[in-house]
């Protein structure tokens, strides 16, 4: 019997969310029929290869979902407000990477290891959460369904690359500055359009995305209300600090939890963590073994290590958690919810 194949498009295939999507999409050798590669009108003509064979990138128009199956968004939250819907009324299904949607209660916001079920109820359109929740989500999981889970409060260090190839450029000028002794140039980050800019190079960064009136960034703010979200638990507390440092790939976490059940043992959580879907657990210290972001570059797993009770709070413990924040935190989990909508027949 012959796999039935799809018209899938790829919005914004030239940044770096969209090269990781179409070589995971090669990688795990999607059924695709045919492939539409999308992008702004700056980036319309350049040529992509895929699966050998050449691709001239065209402009994204409402026009060009015409046909299409999915459309894999990921081109910034003005662009998936504007062409989204377009995408939707054509008959595509849309699975979009940006915030645009994340938070809509319309939208399914969806893990698929963790609330696979909710794209069921999809209405066209289903949101690919923030890279940094992503993996955060699915090493609580497990815990949350096997102890209850009432807290948690999570430092990030993340990769320079989860704010763009201009950003991972940044880093590389800067680094090479530093090291010839000349003066370091930011035009960059923490934010592009803010009013302050900062090196990155050897260097941390306690902003990521603009601050709220409440002193929290925006990314902080989605990792707290997407986590209550795709948990489907209003009453978890959750805190956020995200800091960027200067590497370019993974993003790591430290994660301090505290769950319901009591006299839980370090052994118990290890056990359940290593065996969710999605999850590898790397915890040996006396071997020094626990994941590393460079270690975890271009694997689609989320790691976690470092797990240790807490000495002062009877049911708190803490995680170290790291993934490619480009494939499981982007371009893979936005294929998997793809491949979950082909397997249950919810397109």
């Amino acid at each position: 019997m012959t796999q039935q194949s799809y018209n899938v498009a790829v919005v914004g295939a030239t940044g770096a969310v969209g090269e990781k999507m179409l070589e995971t999409l090669d990688n795990k050798n999607f059924p695709i029929k045919e492939l539409h590669l999308l992008s702004s009108k700056r980036s319309a003509g350049k040529e992509m290869e895929f699966k050998g064979e050449t691709y001239v990138v065209q402009e994204a128009t409402p026009e060009s979902f015409e046909g299409i199956d999915i459309a894999l968004f990921s081109a910034g939250g003005s662009v998936s407000k504007k062409l989204a819907p377009e995408a939707v009324k054509k008959g595509a299904v849309v699975v979009d990477n940006t915030s645009a949607y994340r938070m809509d209660p319309e939208v399914p916001l969806v893990v698929p290891e963790v609330n696979e079920s909710d794209i069921q109820t999809h209405n066209g359109i289903i949101a690919n959460p923030n890279c940094s929740t992503i993996q955060m989500v699915a090493s609580l999981k497990p815990i949350q369904d096997e102890f209850g889970l009432s807290r948690v409060i999570v430092s990030t260090y993340q990769a320079v690359s989860g704010a763009g190839t201009e950003a991972v450029e940044e880093l590389r000028t800067q680094s090479q500055a530093f090291l010839d002794g000349e003066d370091l140039h930011a035009e960059l980050l923490p934010v592009s359009g803010d009013k302050h800019h900062y090196p990155i190079a050897f260097n941390a960064l306690p902003q990521i995305d603009t601050f709220e009136d409440n002193d929290y960034t925006f990314e902080e703010m989605k990792m707290i209300n997407e986590t209550k979200k795709i948990m489907h638990d209003n009453e978890i507390k959750v805190s956020a600090t995200c800091v960027r440092l200067p590497f370019f790939t993974s993003h790591a976490e430290s994660v301090y939890v505290e769950v319901d059940k009591t006299d839980v043992t370090t052994d118990e959580l290890k056990q359940v963590i290593g065996q969710a879907d999605g999850v590898e657990l790397e915890d040996d210290p006396a071997n020094q073994v626990y994941p590393t972001p460079l270690a975890s570059a271009g694997r689609s797993e989320v790691f976690v290590g470092r797990i240790r009770k807490d000495l002062d709070v009877e049911n708190g413990y803490h995680l170290w958690v790291v993934s490619d924040n480009l494939l499981k935190g982007a371009a893979w989990n936005s294929v998997q919810i793809a491949e979950s909508l082909i397997k249950n027949n919810w397109l």
